[in-house]
């Protein structure tokens, strides 16, 4: 199991000194996310100032760019770092892509980003092999590559693509054609064991893969005082009033529970959200250090079901560094 750890919403400047804190402490990986800022920018700065580590997004959203601009930038980052660079994809949900981003929702979300990954990839095969690019679908028709505007090949073209998702129909996109897939903060082991692991595998199946193709990455809710679970319980609240995720709080048989929250959620409610929560709920979405430390509890919890894992509170330089360094011995000593 690998131990990742995500870059904090912060400005450009101080991405390359967090950049060398975190290979300095030993993480074997770092992930930006499209949340405040731009996804991409750090990972420019990320791969000139490290020189062991992985990076990618966490993700970026898909629909709200071109395959053409995702993989020009994609290849870039793979070129500058050495093959370091993993594309991490998302979809977002429907009022995100129509109401912040201005794009169009489409009918299928599945279809129309199994598509996408095929036109990604076709541009990379153009410009590595130099062959014709000739994509043809339902939502992407692409056949011109002039020389002025091809890249040529580069050292690392076999760019990972990760894809997050919550529900079944992107775990089975992400056997069927992707090379990780990002779980959602939002998840339990014995979601991620019963529902989503098995529709990944269903998927890889259909493409002549197996689950072993597909790397599982994990964002993991922790706690190790009452303030942590205080916030993993606003933040499981949120998530939980949120349609698109209700399929998880119905597998343990919380379905009403998500309701209610949604309504309090639609209402500005934020404070008796949060109370929704029970600790049986809390104890099923969060990993807490049960006296032997931290990193042995998520490899215990997660072992055999991921194989990398990130903790939803990120690393912050200077900040409890034996701790950081604690959690990422116990992970190390587990492989």
């Amino acid at each position: 199991m690998r131990l990742d750890t995500q870059l904090p919403a912060m400005s450009l400047d101080r991405v390359p000194g967090f950049a060398q804190e975190v290979e300095g402490v030993g993480f074997d990986g770092v992930w930006t996310s499209e949340t405040t800022h731009d996804p991409f920018l750090p990972c420019a700065l990320l791969a000139v100032h490290t020189k062991r580590v992985q990076f990618g997004t966490a993700i970026a959203v898909s629909f709200a760019r071109s395959p053409a601009d995702i993989a020009y930038t994609a290849w870039d980052l793979s070129a500058a770092s050495g093959g370091r660079f993993i594309l991490g994809l998302g979809t977002q949900v429907k009022a995100h892509i129509t109401r912040r981003f201005g794009m169009t929702w489409p009918d299928s979300p599945v279809a129309k980003l199994r598509e996408q990954l095929g036109a990604i990839r076709a541009f990379w095969k153009a410009w590595q092999s130099g062959e014709k690019l000739d994509f043809k679908g339902e939502y992407y028709q692409l056949n011109l590559m002039t020389p002025f505007f091809n890249p040529g090949p580069i050292d690392h073209p076999d760019i990972p693509i990760f894809i997050a998702g919550v529900n079944t129909g992107l775990a089975k996109l992400a056997g069927e054609t992707a090379d990780g897939f990002h779980v959602h903060p939002f998840h339990t082991p014995d979601y991620l064991r019963e529902v989503l692991l098995p529709a990944i595998e269903i998927g890889a199946r259909t493409a002549g893969r197996s689950l072993k193709d597909v790397d599982i990455s994990v964002t993991a809710f922790t706690a190790q005082s009452a303030e942590e679970e205080r916030f993993a319980r606003d933040q499981i609240a949120f998530y939980a009033s949120t349609p698109s995720y209700w399929r998880v709080m119905a597998h343990h048989g919380w379905q009403g529970a998500a309701e209610q929250l949604s309504r309090l959620a639609s209402q500005g409610d934020w404070e008796t959200m949060s109370k929704q929560i029970t600790d049986e709920m809390l104890e099923a979405f969060l990993t807490g250090d049960d006296g032997r430390g931290l990193g042995r509890a998520l490899v215990k919890r997660y072992h055999g079901i991921a194989d990398r894992v990130n903790l939803y509170r990120p690393f912050q330089p200077g900040v409890e560094e034996g701790f950081w360094r604690e959690l990422i011995t116990e992970v190390t000593a587990s492989r």
